[in-house]
């Protein structure tokens, strides 16, 4: 079993971990956020004259880690419509589930869409970006032929 699958497209780990890992005809993605490869910059954040985060958009947040899901599962041998389970991490659920909700619907509901089981859940922070701590983050599972 290889140790790990990194993605070439996907934003770099920003720990000691591979974006993903094969186990059988399984894949098993690492949390996923919305940074953009080569950099720490965060979709969707707006910044103060000091460079701290005063808002964030989540729609932005979501779509990017959503298409960077797809970049991952790409490169690794599989493809967006594999994804049979998804686990999301918000950091402000009042605030941001109905968004995340609605755009996720556009990604994964419908025809020809891989309509996965979901937990969504509510956490106190996730990885800093820049100088703006990051509002969400998904981690899939997904098949590979």
């Amino acid at each position: 079993m290889p140790d790990g699958i990194n993605s070439q497209n996907a934003p770099e780990p920003v720990g000691a971990y591979p974006h993903a890992r094969r186990a059988g005809n399984l894949l098993f993605l690492s949390g996923v956020g919305p940074r953009q490869r080569g950099s720490k910059d965060i979709p969707g954040v707006t910044l103060d004259a000091n460079g701290k985060m005063i808002d964030y958009d989540v729609e932005a947040q979501c779509r990017s880690c959503f298409d960077n899901v797809r970049q991952v599962l790409e490169d690794a041998g599989s493809k967006f419509e594999n994804i049979v389970d998804v686990l999301a991490f918000l950091t402000d659920m009042p605030r941001d589930f109905e968004t995340y909700n609605r755009v996720y619907a556009e990604y994964f509901a419908g025809e020809g869409k891989p309509n996965p089981t979901r937990t969504t859940i509510e956490i106190s922070r996730l990885p800093q970006g820049a100088s703006a701590p990051i509002a969400v983050e998904v981690k899939v599972i997904a098949t590979i032929d």
